[in-house]
């Protein structure tokens, strides 16, 4: 099992999220392949940290629908159903439209000028054929406006989408083009000039476009 040494080591003081956050982000961009076995003695070693809190986040992870424990058996990654792209963007642009268009009663200045220097490094990333760091600053810039909005509840149903979204988008190689620079562009002078309406149609757009070019 394959595990890279060039990662920080998370404190004891929260191993388990740690771990978690760490353990997802591996299946998400491939370094745990779906279907690949995991052993949690050779993760608590890789972590630096016991069992129990690796075998606590795989046990997250599974009622996150990344992998599949097999009691007294193994446990495994889940593999990818390609299909299972068009039952998750639906939902996430509804709500990525949403948070859009609240984030408009909550957005300063300043949130305004990060979201346009985000952009700027999407675009680079994008001009620069960098599709993994593209998908990442896209990420970025989708997280501000979730996080303006202030709704834990949007929040938390949004961590959950976007992750799988994320692993299916680096497993399946979409690349995001330069169509969602303008789209960003548009949601954030939409922002400025509180036009939540138009704001939230882009951002839905955004979002299933990606799967229309997708299928």
């Amino acid at each position: 099992m394959p595990i890279p040494a060039n990662h920080s080591k998370p404190v004891r003081q929260s191993a388990k999220e740690n771990a978690f956050n760490q353990l997802q982000q591996w299946i998400i961009d491939g370094t745990l392949l779906p279907g690949e076995k995991l052993n949690d003695t050779e993760l608590a070693d890789a972590l630096g940290i016991s069992r129990t809190p690796i075998r606590e986040s795989l046990q997250l992870l599974e009622v996150r629908g990344f992998v599949k424990m097999y009691p007294g058996k193994a446990t495994q990654v889940t593999e990818i159903e390609q299909e299972a792209i068009k039952d998750l963007l639906p939902p996430l642009a509804a709500l990525q439209s949403l948070s859009a268009e609240l984030a408009i009663d909550h957005v300063t200045q300043d949130e305004l000028t990060q979201l346009e220097n985000i952009n700027e490094r999407f675009a680079k990333s994008i001009y620069s054929n960098n599709g993994y760091a593209a998908l990442k600053v896209d990420e970025e810039f989708h997280q501000v406006i979730v996080d303006i909005t202030n709704n834990t509840y949007i929040h938390g149903m949004l961590k959950s989408l976007q992750a799988h979204v994320r692993r299916h988008f680096f497993h399946n190689s979409i690349v995001l083009t330069e169509q969602s620079i303008e789209e960003h562009k548009a949601i954030i002078s939409s922002m400025k000039h509180g036009n939540k309406e138009k704001a939230a149609a882009i951002m839905k757009e955004n979002w299933l476009r990606t799967l229309q070019e997708f299928q």
